[in-house]
């Protein structure tokens, strides 16, 4: 193989390696938005979580009625 056609193979090579770098780099991108949004999915979760626990608290916490 001369130089000639080392260097194209080389320069291929590079051409297909920048595409790929790119199409992970796109998939990464995608991959942390959907873990931010499920993050902030997350925390209101837990926030209503919390919440309902301390109304269901609340109702525990009230004296039985008198006939008890």
């Amino acid at each position: 193989m001369n130089l000639e056609e080392r260097v194209t193979e080389l320069e291929s090579r590079l051409a297909f390696q920048d595409d790929t770098i790119q199409a992970l780099n796109d998939v990464l991108v995608e991959q942390q938005r959907v873990v931010e949004r499920l993050q902030l999915q997350m925390a209101a979760l837990l926030k209503r979580q919390e919440e309902m626990v301390g109304q269901f608290e609340s109702f525990e916490e009230e004296a039985p009625p008198p006939h008890y």
